[in-house]
């Protein structure tokens, strides 16, 4: 759960940092790309559960 926080607020600050200094984001910023990282971590944990 720690992690999960701290990882949660490093996101947030650096989400934040980027956007005062008017940058784009580093990550992707629609639909698609979102959950093509979703998809992947999700297909990850379903080859991790079947192979383990």
């Amino acid at each position: 759960m720690k992690d999960i926080i701290m990882s949660s607020g490093i996101g947030f600050g650096i989400g934040a940092l980027f956007t005062l200094c008017r940058l784009p984001i580093p990550a992707p910023n629609v639909l698609p790309g979102v959950l093509s990282i979703v998809f992947m971590y999700f297909g990850y944990l379903v080859v991790r559960f079947i192979f383990h």
